[in-house]
């Protein structure tokens, strides 16, 4: 990334790499990247740019991990892609919008959401696109437009509770937060019941997890990036077309440019370390050499590998990444409809009380695919989320449960005719259980040949889900640059302190009140 400064917030933090030469003259290492997901990928672009020849390895058979797409064709005849699911792209997600930069300078393949209300089934909806960017206006303005959150409920909160919201760093807020559980943080605060189902549930059942589960810590840093810590506002782009045409493509055409070789369709199932110097690869039948490797895999794929890789790293090591756990299930299930939804409708709307379903996308409204299928067949094209499902419970009932709920938001779907619809189901998020922080792999694991990158993996820095992917993934090839004398890639985050000099020194008081108790 360029050392200008990314966004609009002129509080966002620069990391800049080590210093080193700019890149490998002649032939550079080998390094294997297992994984094609966000890590993956950041990672593959930083090292391939120095020079580094890199070999990427992707189990499945197209990039993108949780935001990849497929084809598949429609019982109308219509070809369309299929993905696993809406993701909102924020104005803070700085070292991700570097990534997409590489194909994209402008970011003209993304979009603006003018607003994305959350509502409640009681009626209750808040909306963010009159709210003020810059903390404090942000909260104060969120106050005073909302109608579940007044300013009478701001006097019955617990205020000495809420003092760990004005003053976020990393790893701090692990240090005090990840002993309790968002259910439990957000009780002693006191938010008022209407406010913690739209604003915070929403949040936390973005990580895919149940509030009573979550990490206090992950709920209070997410509340930093998008609402009290970043200037940069809650409001955020999507994608023009779908996940291949507009993101991955565009960026393995460049990869190849570079020299990069991809091998979708190719799980990788142990890496062994070759003296000290070099690993070994192992996929399917073939294992190959190489001078460093990038283990950017979902939770599942760590486990299985760390597990298959006896002499990997290290027996501690290993054995943290086996206690490693998954998020519960996750349905998301598109509806391609033949009546139109209406125009007033929201491209998305975030839900609670609605019986597990979370959010409801009209992909019609801003992807190019969706919409042309919408104007040739005068229908819509309709996405809905459950998060946290209940493994219990039996996934037919859940699906036709969510197309009811859907009917029940949206009154004029129950008039249309389901012309198709993909339900599309996944167990591979992250968990990020309460007291578990410790114990989450880092980017650089001991043996500086592996590192590991993903939105699982302890960064050190203020940054979340897809942000939190991409800079582990900038991360781990600046760690394999640096052991080679290379300089790496400069990381822009939002701050990594409270904003108002005030507020963090009432919470410093908090915390010293809190280590005298």
């Amino acid at each position: 990334m360029s050392g200008a400064r990314p966004g609009r917030d002129r509080r966002a933090r620069r990391l800049d790499a080590r210093a080193g030469r700019p890149r490998f003259e002649g032939d550079g290492p080998r390094v294997a990247v297992v994984g094609g997901g966000i890590a993956g990928l950041s990672a593959a672009t930083v090292l391939a740019e120095r020079g580094v020849r890199v070999t990427l390895y992707e189990r499945d058979g197209q990039l993108g991990g949780r935001l990849a797409g497929w084809g598949t064709r429609l019982a109308d005849g219509s070809e369309a892609t299929m993905s696993r699911g809406f993701h909102a792209f924020f104005r803070q997600y700085y070292n991700l919008r570097a990534l997409l930069r590489r194909t994209d300078p402008g970011l003209h393949g993304l979009t603006g959401l003018a607003d994305y209300p959350l509502r409640h089934r009681d009626g209750g909806q808040d909306s963010f696109a009159r709210v003020p960017r810059t903390p404090p206006l942000s909260a104060l303005g969120f106050v005073a437009q909302s109608p579940s959150f007044g300013w009478r409920d701001l006097g019955r909160m617990n205020a000495r509770a809420a003092l760990p919201l004005l003053d976020v760093g990393v790893p701090e807020v692990y240090e005090a937060l990840d002993g309790v559980s968002a259910t439990e943080f957000l009780a002693g605060i006191r938010f008022p019941e209407a406010a913690h189902h739209l604003a915070f549930e929403v949040f936390s059942r973005s990580f895919f997890a149940d509030p009573a589960t979550l990490s206090a810590a992950e709920l209070v840093l997410m509340f930093h990036i998008y609402f009290l810590g970043s200037s940069e506002g809650l409001l955020f782009d999507v994608p023009r077309e779908p996940f291949p045409q507009a993101l991955w493509d565009p960026l393995a055409r460049y990869l190849g440019g570079l020299g990069v070789e991809v091998r979708t369709d190719t799980a990788v199932h142990a890496v062994r370390p070759v003296g000290e110097e070099r690993v070994e690869v192992v996929a399917g039948e073939a294992a190959e050499e190489f001078d460093g490797v990038v283990l950017a895999l979902d939770t599942g794929g760590l486990r299985s590998v760390a597990g298959a890789s006896p002499q990997l790293v290290g027996p501690r090591w290993r054995a943290a990444v086996a206690r490693l756990r998954t998020a519960p299930p996750f349905l998301v299930s598109r509806l391609w409809l033949s009546r139109p939804v209406a125009g007033e409708r929201h491209g998305f709307l975030g839900t609670s009380g609605f019986g597990g379903l979370d959010n409801v996308s009209v992909l019609d409204r801003w992807e190019g695919e969706a919409h042309r299928w919408a104007l040739r067949t005068g229908g819509s094209v309709v996405e809905l989320h459950a998060y946290a499902v209940d493994p219990a419970e039996r996934r037919r009932e859940v699906e036709e449960g969510l197309v009811r709920r859907l009917r029940e938001a949206y009154p004029e779907t129950g008039r249309a005719d389901v012309v198709d619809v993909r339900h599309e189901w996944r167990e591979d998020c992250p968990l990020f259980t309460v007291g578990g922080y410790a114990e989450r792999p880092g980017v650089r694991t001991g043996d500086a040949r592996v590192v590991v990158a993903g939105d699982l993996v302890r960064t050190g820095l203020p940054v979340a889900l897809m942000e939190r992917a991409a800079t582990s993934g900038f991360l781990a090839a600046n760690a394999l640059l640096e052991r080679w004398g290379v300089r790496g890639e400069t990381l822009w985050t939002v701050p990594d302190r409270g904003r108002s000099a005030a507020g963090r020194a009432l919470a410093g008081l908090g915390r010293r009140a809190d280590r005298r108790r």
